[in-house]
């Protein structure tokens, strides 16, 4: 099972802030896929805040989205 995202904010140097349905705030940090096929259209910071939730995860104005259970597990707590 996953968990859904409920909140999406594009912060800096290609990192996602998301909050998760159990209230956890996670970091994801999206430039390790920043060279990876359709990935590389999200290396236009205009395009890389256009993230918004979708469903029960994230998408970008180019149709790209993420599994929210990749989200989840490859995401780190965040410092706040």
């Amino acid at each position: 099972m996953y968990l859904a995202i409920i909140e999406v904010k594009a912060l800096d140097d290609y990192f996602l802030l998301l909050k998760f349905e159990n209230k956890e705030e996670k970091l994801f940090d999206v430039k390790p896929y920043l060279e990876i096929g359709k990935f590389q259209e999200l290396k236009d910071i205009k395009l890389f805040k256009s993230v918004r939730i979708s469903f029960d995860s994230i998408e970008w104005d180019n149709q790209l989205d993420l599994d929210p259970e990749i989200l989840y597990l490859k995401s780190t707590s965040t410092p706040y």
